[in-house]
């Protein structure tokens, strides 16, 4: 199947001189381009399911992470092509040891009440959203940013007192790691680094994130939320660049059926929805200039609970082996969603830079090979036709997420004899089930924090916020940990990728696509920005 992928021109600051007044008369042109701009420059699109918070210091899910780069700008921003480029920093510096990062932050960006953004905004993010009163699902991501004293403070065995960031003066910031780390600049496009208005917060508490309480520091405020129905933002005329901003309203929709939500939008309601799984290729070729599929840097796997006290049956490192082997994945991307993902045999993404998917055996095999293994381990189990296995499988809400489900149910009936019963849950029940374990077999997605292989593969630590299977491997911990100092971790890399294929305490599935329908008036989405990092800030409508 012919893939065809849009790149939609795109800028990352719009030289718009014009009023805002201007834009609505319809004769506003495009400085760059010439194009004559829509009389409506707003933006409607869909959401899958309420994310759990808008608070850069709670935030933990990628739905979420969209709306709060909309509402708060960080040290910097990825630009179309997913490069950094200057947010409330101007620049930075760095020691010869390369363990100190000094800021220079610009002098001209504003909260939306008019106050001044400061180095010490970052300084109370940070330092809150690693205290232990916050208990921020993130906090872990402070960790593997290697910030000094981050582990201690967290665990609660140092004050946030001692978290290696400090405000020296309004526009200067340093922050102090326990290690060099080659990437460290590209994690600060990461919501967890963002400031946050401390006055706000004392006076609010954790309604601070309501319309009419919050203050934010992005190009927009926030200005209607309807939890499980709808958030609205507008242009924040204290933005720093708000004069370049185009559009002037953004609308997350919360629509739980991919199918209701492109009946939606084909109605002309929404101006970007998810591509239904299968639906591609007839609306590829239908809407050419609409239905877009790009890589992105996330990958779809199952998880098992391997707690203490959990089922037995997942503990079975031949169980584990047999369900992964005898996932066809193949099945699952060209049949299921036929978007132009692509299988998995890997956790991290293929196209994650600087990455060499290593060989992985199973990789090479025919389906038919990888079945007839699937069987023996299956057998020395214990489990066949006399016995067979019976095993839960849950999944958040989605047709898509149930397309695939359904389909790897009967992969396992079919070669394995497997009998699977299929649960879905809301988003935020799904979530607090698998952080607390309530799970044999549950559906996982995780998409890049920075484009390194290091943030697919922290997961496996030990210790990891976001290690739900709990799965333990010294040797994983200690490469991991050798890698953040390495000049070339990709030996580091291949070995936990091997280690994942052998121990099997995930199935990787498949590596995503953005797979999506576009307003075809639409234009500035960055499609070449692999982790899919967008701001409404960049984006604009041209007239019909």
């Amino acid at each position: 199947m012919t893939l065809r992928t849009k790149l939609l021109a795109t800028t990352s600051a719009v030289l718009i001189a014009t009023t805002g007044a201007l834009y609505a008369d319809g004769h506003a042109t495009h400085p760059e381009t010439g194009e004559v701009l829509a009389s409506d420059q707003s933006f409607t699109y869909r959401d899958l399911d309420e994310s759990p918070s808008i608070d850069p210091g709670m935030a933990e899910d990628s739905a979420g992470g969209d709306i709060v780069r909309d509402l708060f700008e960080g040290l910097y921003n990825q630009d179309a092509s997913g490069s950094l480029a200057p947010g409330v920093a101007l620049s930075h510096t760095v020691s010869d040891d390369n363990l100190t990062y000094t800021f220079t932050l610009r002098d001209n960006a504003k909260w939306s009440n008019g106050d001044t953004v400061t180095a010490g905004d970052f300084e109370y993010a940070w330092k809150r959203a690693a205290s232990p009163e916050l208990a921020s699902p993130y906090s872990w991501f402070l960790e593997i940013m290697a910030l000094e004293n981050a582990s201690e403070v967290i665990a609660g065995d140092l004050d946030p007192s001692e978290l290696g960031v400090t405000a020296i003066d309004d526009t200067t910031l340093e922050v102090r790691l326990s290690q060099p780390l080659p990437y460290f600049p590209l994690m600060l496009t990461h919501y967890t680094t963002f400031p946050v208005p401390q006055a706000t917060i004392e006076e609010h508490g954790t309604d601070w994130t309501k319309p009419g309480n919050m203050v934010s520091n992005g190009a927009y405020v926030l200005t209607e939320h309807v939890p499980q129905e709808r958030l609205v933002r507008e242009r924040n005329e204290m933005y720093w660049d708000n004069e370049n901003t185009i559009i002037e309203k953004v609308t997350s929709l919360v629509i739980n059926d991919e199918n209701v939500a492109l009946t939606r939008y084909l109605a002309g309601e929404l101006d970007r929805t998810h591509v239904p799984a299968g639906q591609f290729p007839r609306l590829s070729a239908e809407f050419p200039d609409q239905a877009v599929s790009v890589p992105e840097a996330c990958s779809y796997y199952y998880m098992f609970n391997l707690r203490d006290g959990a089922s037995e049956d997942v503990q079975d490192v031949n169980v584990r082996r047999a369900l992964s082997l005898a996932v066809d994945r193949d099945i699952i991307v060209e049949n299921v969603l036929a978007g132009g993902q692509k299988p998995a045999y890997t956790f991290t993404h293929w196209a994650t830079a600087g990455f060499e998917t290593p060989d992985i055996p199973k990789a090479s095999m025919t389906q038919a090979e990888r079945n007839e293994m699937a069987v023996e381990l299956m057998t020395e189990a214990g489990y066949g036709p006399d016995n067979p296995l019976e095993i839960d499988l849950v999944y958040n809400t989605s047709d898509s997420h149930k397309s695939v489900a359904v389909a790897i149910s009967q992969m396992w009936k079919q070669t394995l004899g497997v009998e699977t019963v299929l649960a879905n849950q809301e988003w935020q029940t799904f979530l607090e089930a698998r952080n607390n374990g309530d799970f044999e077999v549950a559906r996982g997605g995780w998409c890049a924090d920075y484009n390194e292989a290091s943030t697919f593969l922290d997961l496996m630590q030990s210790e990891s916020g976001y290690n739900d299977s709990k799965f333990v491997n010294a040797e994983v911990d200690a490469l991991m940990e050798e890698a953040k100092t390495s000049n070339n971790a990709q030996a580091n890399y291949d070995r936990v990728e091997e280690i994942i294929a052998e121990e099997a305490p995930i199935i990787p599935i498949y590596h995503y696509a953005s797979v999506y329908m576009y307003n075809e008036n639409l234009e500035g989405w960055p499609f070449e920005n692999f982790q899919q990092q967008w701001y409404s800030k960049d984006l604009y409508k041209i007239a019909e």
